[in-house]
């Protein structure tokens, strides 16, 4: 079975988030949307919220599972036997930046990671451009799939 962790904050989940998942879905078995815990950062939604969205979001694929987790990326994939990381890459900066992540990841596991370009249509969506709109109360629904419209 190949079987892919797609990590990440998701404070919140945008349309790109659901984009990769989704184009995902038709690579591996199964996808876990793995929800990092970071204690250094403050996040708008909590953990439970965060769940919350991405499950109702893929409740109809029975591909799509939700966790989430502490510590490095890759010991929660060894836990869970993914082989992969899936990563969704915006621009030049996210590719250098993951490029690197990917490197090291490798070098202290057997974990291949796998890109996917985002789609051009939410190719300039990020979390933290969708928190800026929602807490100045701006239009954000464009941004995000439905069930995250709070």
């Amino acid at each position: 079975m190949k079987r892919a962790v797609f990590p990440g904050s998701f404070d919140p989940l945008t349309l790109g988030h659901q984009d990769i998942v989704e184009r995902g879905a038709t690579i591996f078995d199964e996808i876990i949307v793995g929800i990092g815990y970071n204690a250094e950062k403050s996040h708008m939604f909590s953990i439970e919220q965060r769940k919350q969205f991405i499950v109702q979001c893929f409740e109809d694929n029975p591909k799509v599972k939700v966790m989430d987790y502490q510590g490095l990326t890759i010991d929660f994939c060894n836990s869970v036997g993914a082989n992969y990381l899936l990563r969704g890459v915006r621009n030049n900066g996210d590719f250098e930046f993951e490029k690197a992540i990917a490197r090291t990841n490798r070098e202290l596991s057997n974990i291949e990671t796998v890109f996917l370009l985002t789609s051009i249509q939410t190719s300039f969506i990020s979390s933290s451009i969708v928190r800026e709109i929602i807490r100045n109360k701006g239009d954000y629904k464009r941004f995000v799939p439905d069930c995250v419209r709070i």
